[in-house]
């Protein structure tokens, strides 16, 4: 990695804020049950926050990237549903209306955050806006946390990267169902294309340096 692999320019880095919805990411969401162990082992909702306001204090465009909210007439003239959606047409889970398909509190867009369209399998940018949008913004750097690591964070990244954007994953804001989950994307499928795998503390410790001390 070099010395510009290290840099996150406000002008040219965006933060990717995965579907970060209640159903995903809130006690009482329908997916919640199922994210919790691997949420709470790593501080998942404390890690977010914490990227989320350091990228806000370094003024880095925030983009958040929302799986598709669900109504009952989905995919029902499907030819070719993942398992993934023949789950979501089941569950309803980012049913549209529902408080699962608000954003947690936590994660509420600001004024000049922009929201992508709704992606309707695992890739942010296939058949959205995003590449649009964070071209438009002059962006070749995207920061991604959210949800989950082996399906929408793991799907986007790697499209990120095929279209030339430098793509750097937090792995402790960014969650999954098993541990098995996490380990395949950060220690199998990631290092074969990310150009960056961090902790938060290591990201934050890069846009938000210390000053060195004063020599004695």
């Amino acid at each position: 990695m070099n010395a510009e692999d290290m840099t996150y320019p406000p002008d040219e880095t965006a933060l990717l804020i995965i579907d970060p919805y209640n159903d995903f990411l809130s006690e009482g969401g329908k997916l919640w049950p199922q994210a919790k162990e691997v949420a709470e082992g790593v501080d998942l909702i404390a890690h977010m926050r914490t990227v989320l306001a350091a990228a806000r204090y370094q003024g880095l465009q925030v983009f958040i990237v929302p799986h598709h909210q669900t109504v009952p007439s989905d995919y029902l003239t499907w030819d070719h549903l993942s398992p993934t959606q023949k789950h979501i047409i089941k569950a309803q889970t980012f049913a549209k209306g529902s408080w699962g398909a608000e954003w947690h509190p936590d994660f509420r867009p600001r004024e000049r955050e922009l929201v992508m369209n709704q992606h309707w399998s695992s890739s942010g940018f296939a058949n959205t806006d995003l590449d649009l949008m964070l071209k438009q913004h002059g962006i070749r750097k995207v920061v991604l946390i959210g949800m989950k690591a082996n399906t929408c964070v793991d799907t986007t990244a790697r499209f990120g990267q095929e279209l030339g954007y430098h793509v750097t994953l937090i792995r402790d804001a960014i969650g999954a169902f098993k541990w098995e989950e996490m380990s395949a994307t950060f220690d199998i499928n990631a290092p074969q294309y990310a150009h960056a795998i961090l902790t938060t503390d290591e990201f934050v410790g890069i846009v938000q340096p210390q000053p060195q001390a004063a020599a004695s």
